[in-house]
């Protein structure tokens, strides 16, 4: 086995090999993750049906901390706060923590990297979330899991991060991936008083997308290999990635992962860079 294909394997985790490891009776933790962006909680969704046993978990409140200025939309939650949650989901030492959601959404992802951040040290996101899960039939159910008493102690900082002004630099010297969608990327006019749209000079357009297959899963190591690679990102390359507001971005930065490639990911991305209007801002479909 090589080690990225064990790489892989410690992040990502198909339906069939979750109901193995709760068959085998291995300490599984599920936390269901579900997010539209601007739109209103998806809580409704995952009391309609979620795997048994999965936690809620609302991404703008127990993934992300209280924001303040220039901290953009999604900043890292604060650690006490995230420690009583990860007692409360019960996670101990042990234990496979796998984050699920809705098929193509980047959500399980920032469960992923926030949790990863944080140290827990088995965690893994669902290939193609709750519908390959009922598709292997899989049950869902309205039931929902009672407080555990996990006894893990979280070490923050156990991935890395890079701010604004790493992620400028970085965009010269290295490699910065913007995972928005191409029409974010692009940006343009916009009215007065709004925050200016376009990406950080020098970062390459990479949208998450890009990652998954027309199925929803993620794509082939040989294939993810060699999308990076067009965007002069091989092993040993330094290369950072961010996106609207910290969750695509921790997408792109899991998939790196896989492949045996860490990112920091510009956490507060352009919704922090956007917030300070004498940061420069690229248009069009140029770096920049």
């Amino acid at each position: 086995m090589t080690t990225a294909t064990a790489t892989r394997q410690s992040l990502i985790i198909s339906a069939d090999e979750l109901r193995a490891a709760i068959a085998d009776g291995r300490k599984v933790v599920l936390l269901d993750v579900r997010l539209v962006p601007g739109g209103p909680s998806r809580r409704p969704e995952y009391e309609t049906g979620h795997l048994p046993g999965a936690h809620w978990v609302e991404l703008g409140k127990q993934l992300a901390g209280p924001k303040t200025a220039g901290s953009g939309n999604n900043p890292l939650p604060e650690p006490a706060a995230l420690q009583a949650d990860v007692t409360r989901w019960g996670i101990d030492e042990d234990s496979l923590v796998v984050v699920t959601g809705e098929q193509g959404s980047p959500a399980p992802a920032r469960a992923w990297f926030v949790l990863a951040w944080a140290g827990v040290p088995d965690v893994r996101v669902l290939d193609g979330g709750n519908e390959a899960w009922t598709s292997i039939g899989g049950e869902l159910t309205t039931d929902e899991p009672a407080d555990g008493a996990g006894t893990f102690v979280i070490t923050p900082g156990s991935l890395p991060t890079i701010d604004a002004d790493e992620a400028a630099a970085l965009a010269r010297r290295g490699v910065l991936l913007d995972a928005r969608g191409a029409k974010q990327y692009e940006g343009g006019p916009v009215a007065a008083g709004e925050p200016a749209q376009g990406h950080i000079p020098g970062a390459l357009s990479a949208p998450t997308g890009g990652n998954l297959d027309e199925s929803g899963l993620l794509r082939d190591e040989e294939t993810l290999r060699a999308r990076f690679a067009g965007y002069g990102v091989t092993a040993g390359t330094e290369v950072g990635v961010y996106c609207g507001g910290g969750v695509a971005a921790a997408h792109e930065a899991l998939v790196l992962r896989t492949l045996g490639i860490t990112a920091p990911v510009f956490i507060g991305s352009w919704s922090a860079w956007s917030s300070d209007a004498s940061r420069p801002v690229a248009v069009g479909t140029e770096a920049g």
